[in-house]
């Protein structure tokens, strides 16, 4: 980095579903968010890997608006202090970086820009660094900068970069001569022969020349991503971008609308270990493994097996005499797979929408700004949950039209309020009635989380059935 230059702000895109990865990634709580190769999901580990001051300035996340709260909780989890960018539709890749170049060129003017997916997994944390570097010099002179990544197998599930010739003598940073698409087995072998590298997707470039770029090759993408910019709103914490003007960007990834078209662009050889953790295969590779190439996340056991991966969200998970087998369980859904088969796993989730399953998109487990609630069990009239609220939070002042409920505290400490009553504070093994039709709403005023079991009974209970009057959270 030059002296006196601006520090490089990192921008998360964390907006996809990852729909290859169920049953643990779903719709409403995708990939990113998880927790899937370790104690920490891929977006935390994305922001704690550009933690380093001295490099970077505080970053910036682009995600929708029905995960804003789970970025900025998971980011402040971890310490980081984000700016949150609310896309108000999907518009694929291209209009998500044109509107964060636009965005930080607004707010931090002259800044180079490192737009990372926030759902990849990087193991060499201080390697990756290092590509950073390297490639800042490059986009200090005007390139935009891909990172390749040497590959260790012919991979056909990667798009392949082939390098040209090195710039400042450095082999390790060249020119890009051609983009190529997803290969056969055979091509993907002979690309390694050749040199080709991996295309990671991730980019590195300065703000007003990828806003050059678009103006070259995509105007119609780049001035409604900076006019949505311009007539942003602030909202409770976050930047909303302008949905007229958003929603009218058309749907493209960055490759097509720029990157495969500009002739200013660079890759860094990257030798720090990369997966984009596109299937249950990869999370396989990325893992640990046993003597026998096992590996296992979560709650499981494997005996006389070979090559197997068990990941288990709070289940015993036990797999027997098998060899190169994928078992996901979770606790309302259970897949298993071959290996070879991890990529038609986006075709169940398709036949399982088609055929109306919940299980498809939404997780028992639903996450709200304030914390969670989980469904415990279920019947034509009745319903148990789980409710954590987390210190601070309040669920909104609300009501039912076709249920009652009651609450028991298990943990912590409730503030409640409901129609009739004087507010009170209820604390373990202490219970409340909420009548039907009567006005209530819960808080957490404590330092720990408040904990407690809910049971609905009523003729109706689905979530519709909740008309918010009041919500600190802004919620429709």
């Amino acid at each position: 980095m030059s002296q006196g230059s601006p520090k490089i702000v990192p921008v998360i895109l964390a907006g996809g579903s990852g729909t290859r990865l169920w049953p643990a990634s779903r719709d409403a709580f995708p990939k990113q968010f998880q927790p899937l190769t370790g104690d920490l999901s891929t977006y935390q580990e994305t922001l704690r890997r550009v933690a380093a001051p001295e490099l970077f300035d505080d970053p910036v996340v682009i995600t929708s608006d029905a995960f804003r709260f789970f970025a900025r909780r998971q980011a402040a989890d971890v310490g980081i202090k984000a700016t949150v960018v609310l896309e108000p539709a999907r518009r694929d890749s291209a209009a998500a970086v044109a509107a964060a170049a636009a965005y930080v060129e607004k707010t931090r003017p002259g800044s180079a820009v490192l737009a990372l997916a926030a759902d990849h997994v990087v193991l060499d944390d201080d390697v990756f660094r290092d590509a950073v570097r390297l490639g800042l010099t490059a986009a200090e002179a005007g390139k935009i900068v891909v990172f390749g990544l040497v590959p260790t197998e012919p991979k056909t599930a990667y798009g392949y970069i082939r390098p040209g010739a090195a710039l400042d003598d450095n082999d390790d940073l060249c020119l890009v001569d051609a983009f190529v698409e997803k290969p056969n087995a055979e091509t993907a072998l002979d690309y390694l022969r050749q040199g080709y590298l991996w295309n990671s997707g991730n980019f590195l470039f300065k703000a007003s020349k990828m806003l050059a770029e678009f103006a070259k090759y995509a105007p119609d993408i780049g001035a409604v991503a900076s006019e949505a910019v311009d007539k942003a709103s602030e909202d409770i914490g976050f930047v909303r971008l302008d949905p007229e003007a958003f929603s009218a960007a058309r749907k493209t990834s960055i490759d097509y609308a720029v990157i495969e078209k500009t002739t200013e662009i660079a890759v860094v050889k990257g030798r720090f270990r990369w997966s984009d953790v596109g299937a249950w295969d990869a999370i396989w590779q990325v893992s640990e493994h046993d003597g026998e190439g096992n590996a296992i996340h979560g709650d499981g056991v494997i005996l006389a097996s070979r090559d197997c991966l068990v990941h288990s969200q709070g289940i015993l998970t036990t797999v027997v005499g098998a060899e190169g087998l994928l078992v996901v369980a979770t606790p309302d859904a259970v897949m298993v797979a071959p290996r070879e088969q991890a990529q038609a796993v986006k075709g169940l989730v398709d036949a399982l929408k088609d055929g109306g399953r919940n299980e498809a998109t939404l997780h028992r487990r639903d996450y709200r700004p304030w914390g969670y609630i989980e469904a415990l069990v279920g019947g034509a009239r009745f319903a148990v949950k789980h409710i954590v609220v987390d210190p601070g939070g309040v669920l909104s002042l609300q009501r039912h039209q076709h249920r009652a409920e009651h609450w028991v505290v298990v943990n912590g400490t409730a503030t409640i309020e409901i129609e009739g009553e004087e507010p009170r504070l209820l604390t373990i093994n202490q219970s409340a009635y909420v009548p039907l039709g009567a006005k209530h709403r819960l808080s957490n005023r404590g330092k720990i989380p408040l904990e407690l079991i809910e049971v609905q009974s009523g003729a109706y209970l689905g979530e519709d059935d909740i008309e918010r009057l009041e919500d600190i959270y802004r919620r429709d």
